[in-house]
């Protein structure tokens, strides 16, 4: 019915259509591995069952809540609801600071209770994460 040339050309078309549905489909799934969403204190304790993967914590750092020592920096994420206390090993931006927006990426020990493994600064003393601004406008 139909040629050997039109034939030749469909398989073609069609294992092009194949691979490029296969890239994309291989892409979005490596990138579903490592996608870590925010969460503000309220969805954390909110959370139906604790998951072992990494997490980003994001609100405002409570004022009189730092606590340093030698090898580690302890502090409290809250978003005026809820809070959850963090704890970090390492060197802290520059911009880090009670009263200020602060997202921290980590693990999730309990719904109370972060180990952080990065803490995210902003820019300036006026930027405050889209994420963390939307979080504590919904839950005022």
């Amino acid at each position: 019915m139909y040629g050997k040339k039109v034939k030749l050309r469909t398989f073609f078309i069609l294992l092009i259509f194949l691979s490029v549905a296969l890239t994309i489909f291989l892409i979005f799934k490596a990138l579903e591995e490592n996608v870590v969403y925010f969460k503000s204190p309220t969805e954390v304790k909110n959370l139906t069952e604790l998951t072992t993967k990494k997490i980003r914590v994001g609100g405002m750092v409570k004022k009189n809540s730092i606590i340093t020592n030698d090898t580690q920096i302890n502090f409290i994420i809250t978003d005026f609801k809820n809070e959850l206390v963090v704890t970090f090993k390492g060197s802290v931006p520059n911009l880090f600071e009670e009263g200020k927006g602060v997202v921290a990426e980590g693990f999730l020990k309990d719904r109370s209770y972060l180990k952080a493994i990065k803490i995210l600064a902003k820019h300036d003393e006026n930027y405050m994460p889209p994420e963390v601004s939307e979080a504590l406008k919904e839950s005022q």
